[in-house]
């Protein structure tokens, strides 16, 4: 489970990090799932390559819109490369909002009754 942490209507960016212990490239097709894909996505595109006997790490971001938890699956499904093919992985992701910060503040001044 990845979690996302933050303020109403703030963007959390998080990482994760995939590693390539065989001796041939894998590749990786990522999809968001789940009531609230909408709020999540992938800044660097759905397509992740891992170079052999390396780790790289994609970066997932979120920006809370509600302040009900938010819940997607982020599933990466491996392609078949070059005579192999690597495991599908699955990462749930939630959010919870700590704090809202306010938009503005405004002073108004104004009678509170009369005749």
């Amino acid at each position: 489970t990845i979690e996302f942490t933050g303020a109403l209507h703030a963007t959390v960016v998080k990482q994760v990090c995939l590693k390539n212990p065989s001796s041939k490239a894998l590749m990786y097709n990522a999809v968001l799932v789940g009531r609230d894909a909408n709020d999540f996505s992938l800044p660097k595109g759905n397509t992740v390559t891992i170079a052999p006997k390396r780790q790289t790490s994609i970066n997932v971001k979120f920006t809370s819109r509600f302040l009900r938890p938010a819940e997607a699956v982020l599933l990466l499904i491996s392609k078949h490369v070059g005579g192999i093919q690597g495991v599908s992985l699955t990462f749930s992701l939630k959010s919870e909002v700590k704090h809202i910060e306010p938009a503005d503040i405004l002073k108004c001044k104004s009678p509170c009754y009369e005749l």
